[in-house]
């Protein structure tokens, strides 16, 4: 992949391609290799493959250990959300717990009804709900892009490099563009000769947190003909369309990176989820109408795969009424939290990639071997977060990463700055005057 990173366990998922289906070698030989990384992980850090004993609020206990919770992505809290949690047991009475049909035999109305109201939410011509993003990467980008060329964003999110690599197989070429790079893009694009041309790209970065500069991208890649795939599944219920009435900088309503940035869906595929700021099993994608008939027919999850729960269902669409309600003032909450905890790191002179104010704050540690340490003292002070260890990540972007939610309290996020605070103090943390690691 060279300079490529490979998020949410990429590396380990790169070896496991490479090394144990290599020609000659036992299979068994390389998943114990990776097996023993798994264990001096989870072994070292007691905020991996933890399990999580019993949740009172975003507070979460580990064995006997109370910890606050900054390792979640329910973003808007609706996970908790008492209105939410009581329209459930209406939709199990109606429906039972899971209407075990494909969509294609059998689609239940609550799905009419969810891709209604989202294509209303999102100002789309309409949508199409599966039940996971990684289901919509696998099946609909080897559809889209046919066998044409596409162009991937070298960070893209792991899940959109295996869609490519599925449509690779299937006789697409696949082509990287640098990371934040339209210039790049439009590089590549300018030289290539296939009229078939399909751009992959994420919203909201799950990692340093910032939107790429979608209008920007989205004219390099109508200029040379090309369909743009993007997916906002960290920004969609968090961002949304700027308003002079919004209560902060995130805009209203919700409805992701596209209208945040006040794009046009013209050559423009839109792909999100309901798993993080819904607290619900179920992604969407964003598209014409021909496209979504199509979809219907030649996407696998479409044909095959068994439904998301009813639960989930009545989640979703209890989310919607509790956003139009009250969404926008629980993504003030959720702004002023992550503005506290960025403040915070400004005061002390850390450095964050951060530089968007949304709720993903990840912070590199200066020396990536001492990620252990940073780990233990976290969890001793009571804050969970995720880990990004080597070789989860490259050793230089080893740290870990903060998320933010609408339902962490104001003393939860007080116990986060402190822990911050410390390990500042502990030099355990890059400064913004040398934002770089010490070992490459």
């Amino acid at each position: 992949m060279g300079n490529d990173v490979l998020h949410d366990g990429g590396w380990l998922g790169q070896r496991t391609a490479q090394d144990v289906w290599a020609p000659g070698r036992p299979a068994h030989e390389g998943w114990a290799e990776n097996g023993r990384d798994v264990s001096a992980l989870t072994g070292s850090h007691p905020m991996m493959d933890a399990v999580i004993e019993e949740i009172d609020g975003r507070m979460i206990r580990v064995g006997h250990h109370w910890l606050a919770d900054f390792a979640s992505c329910n973003y808007l809290g609706f996970d908790l959300d008492r209105e939410i949690i009581a329209a459930v047991p209406g939709y199990l009475e109606a429906w039972g717990t899971h209407p075990s049909w494909s969509r294609l035999l059998g689609s239940p109305v609550l799905y009419e009804h969810i891709e209604e109201r989202l294509a209303r939410l999102l100002g789309c011509e309409d949508t199409l709900v599966l039940p996971t993003i990684t289901h919509i990467h696998m099946s609909v980008i080897p559809v889209l892009a046919a066998s044409g060329t596409i162009f991937m964003d070298a960070r893209a999110h792991k899940t959109i490099y295996d869609g490519c690599q599925i449509a690779r197989s299937r006789g697409a070429a696949l082509k990287r563009f640098r990371f934040e790079d339209p210039d790049h893009l439009e590089e590549l694009l300018r030289a290539e000769r296939d009229p078939v041309r399909l751009v992959c790209m994420d919203g909201v970065n799950s990692m340093t947190g910032n939107a790429p500069d979608l209008p920007q991208f989205a004219k390099v890649a109508r200029e040379h003909g090309a369909l743009l795939y993007v997916d906002d599944a960290h920004g969609f219920g968090v961002i949304g369309e700027r308003s002079p009435r919004e209560l902060c900088s995130y805009g209203t309503r919700g409805n992701s990176v596209v209208r945040y940035f006040d794009e046009t869906y013209d050559d423009l595929v839109l792909v999100g989820g309901f798993s993080k700021a819904y607290s619900s099993l179920l992604a969407f994608i964003a598209c014409p109408t021909h496209v979504k008939k199509h979809l219907k027919v030649a996407a696998s999850p479409y044909l095959y795969s068994g439904p998301s729960p009813v639960a989930s269902l009545a989640t979703t669409l209890a989310g919607f009424d509790v956003n139009d309600a009250r969404g926008d003032a629980l993504r003030a909450v959720l702004h002023r939290h992550t503005r506290r905890v960025l403040d915070c790191l400004s005061g002390l002179g850390v450095h964050t990639p951060n530089h968007s104010g949304f709720p993903i704050v990840e912070i590199p540690l200066q020396d990536y071997r001492r990620i252990g340490e940073v780990g233990q003292l976290l969890f001793d002070r009571g804050v969970y977060v995720t880990l990004a260890a080597y070789p989860l990540v490259p050793k230089a972007d080893v740290g870990f990463r903060i998320q933010l939610t609408a339902a962490n309290t104001d003393a939860e996020v007080g116990s986060l700055c402190a822990a911050i605070e410390e390990l500042a103090s502990l030099g355990e943390l890059r400064s913004v005057e040398h934002p770089q690691t010490w070992a490459a």
